[in-house]
């Protein structure tokens, strides 16, 4: 991980969001898997993501275009390369009509992450 990265885990709706703070752009990396599996309520998030990245790809989403990735750890205590959004990004995603689940959308919508963000001017501010 670079010098300019923070990494942070993030707790929401009791599920942890692995995040990382990219300093040089005052912006933070939400891990799309962690963020699909509160949306969706999937057993399998990983699989739900790859399924859902293949039909946003296909369908030529800008979303698609968004997607990068960095080395998070994971629950092996090992560092992967993991898919991730930036904020607006996640904003992107959650507002999406893909099916979530609408109490799952609604209260990622009020999140104080998201909420900060939108408040800061685009940013979320390390707090």
């Amino acid at each position: 991980m670079e010098n300019n990265m923070t990494t942070k885990l993030q707790i929401f709706n009791d599920k942890k969001v692995r995040t990382v703070w990219n300093a040089d752009e005052e912006d933070w990396y939400f891990s799309v898997v962690d963020v699909v599996e509160i949306l969706s309520e999937s057993t399998q998030p990983r699989k739900y993501w790859n399924d859902l990245k293949r039909k946003l790809k296909a369908e030529g989403s800008q979303l698609s275009e968004k997607i990068g990735q960095l080395k998070m750890q994971s629950s092996d205590g090992k560092y992967y390369k993991t898919d991730v959004l930036n904020t607006k990004g996640v904003l992107r995603l959650v507002q999406s009509k893909l099916g979530w689940r609408k109490s799952a959308q609604n209260a990622w919508t009020k999140s104080p992450i998201l909420k900060k963000q939108l408040r800061e001017g685009g940013n979320i501010i390390n707090s």
